[in-house]
């Protein structure tokens, strides 16, 4: 009775704090976005889920202690080689278990810690690097020009995919962008982001973009009701935020399109291309990298210069025939002893 007892405690004590974690601790206490909320969800989810349906774990009577080692590492072979699914993807779910641990570790150091400190040494998944994907400049072009201007809906699309690609933002910022974070009228006329982590950056709007901007809102904002979102669908007569997928599905097909008109582009493009294709132009055209970095919302900045600091051939080319130049005009003498020495020195 007292073991039946313990079981039926430890699993009340599991859902009570997982419950507290998800829906107090990271919106509340560490004031994770929406986004990064749901993002941990699914996967305390998806493993509560791998528990149930191959560890024949019942969701009634679960605890910590099945967090242990051996599932977590059965678990992380499974995704990746039953599940296929991708190594970040693997990571971001062994990272939302260990934060629930430790979360839980400290509520209760005594009964939990020793399954937090076990559960750490089951590690993440080494991420081979992968090229980085973004429009050529010939591209993001035919991408802007694809929208038919003649028609309401081409009009919003190209007004977003300018505004996309200006301010370099993140998908789900753009669509969550409210008439009230443009402040046309400023001397520098500039847009108020709330980035991850609920952290807010202004991202500066270059003259021409300020002029679209100035002419969607008379077509698609005349009430001016600073709550709407800045691009809408109306279903039913109603204003709402368009979808991930809508923006995905939009590019996609704009992409066929100038691929039909004779433009090749990638074959597989997506939403984020454009903001590093952003990114990447602004830093081929010089912009240091710490700039980038706050456009870009990057809390870190060996997350941005592992994106975007690379030599691209054009780049490369760039810098060693500026060096050419520069070694004609020193006149430098490579048969110099004392440059020689300094070369062949350790």
């Amino acid at each position: 009775m007292k073991n039946k007892k313990r079981k039926a405690d430890d699993a009340i004590a599991f859902w009570t704090l997982s419950r507290k974690y998800v829906s107090h601790q990271l919106p509340e206490i560490r004031k994770a976005s929406p986004n990064t909320v749901k993002a941990y969800r699914d996967s305390l989810n998806g493993f509560i889920d791998y528990l149930e349906s191959e560890k024949h774990v019942l969701r009634e009577g679960m605890t910590f202690a099945d967090f242990n080692r051996s599932n977590m590492t059965d678990y992380l072979d499974w995704m990746l080689n039953v599940k296929k699914y991708g190594e970040k993807t693997c990571n971001l779910r062994i990272t939302a278990i260990h934060s629930l641990l430790e979360f839980a570790a400290y509520e209760d150091s005594e009964n939990l810690m020793s399954i937090y400190l076990e559960a750490r040494t089951v590690k993440g998944l080494k991420v081979p690097p992968k090229p980085i994907e973004y429009f050529e400049g010939y591209q993001m072009k035919a991408l802007l020009a694809a929208p038919d201007p003649a028609t309401r809906t081409g009009r919003r699309n190209q007004m977003m995919l300018i505004l996309y690609y200006d301010t370099a933002a993140r998908i789900a910022e753009l669509l969550e962008m409210k008439l009230n974070q443009l402040h046309l009228d400023a001397e520098v006329p500039y847009l108020t982001i709330m980035g991850k982590g609920r952290k807010y950056r202004n991202i500066p709007l270059m003259g021409k973009t300020v002029k679209h901007i100035n002419v969607f809102l008379k077509e698609y904002h005349a009430d001016y009701a600073s709550e709407n979102p800045l691009f809408y669908a109306r279903t039913y007569g109603k204003k709402h935020m368009l979808s991930h997928d809508t923006v995905e599905n939009m590019i996609k097909a704009y992409s066929s399109q100038c691929i039909a008109n004779g433009t090749a582009m990638p074959p597989k493009p997506h939403c984020h291309m454009i903001r590093k294709t952003r990114a990447m132009d602004l830093y081929k055209n010089g912009m240091p990298l710490a700039h980038i970095q706050q456009l870009l919302g990057h809390e870190s900045m060996s997350t941005t210069s592992g994106f975007y600091a690379f030599a691209t051939l054009e780049t490369l080319a760039k810098s060693m025939n500026s060096a050419n130049r520069e070694e004609s005009k020193d006149g430098r003498k490579w048969d110099d002893k004392e440059i020689l020495k300094k070369i062949y020195a350790l």
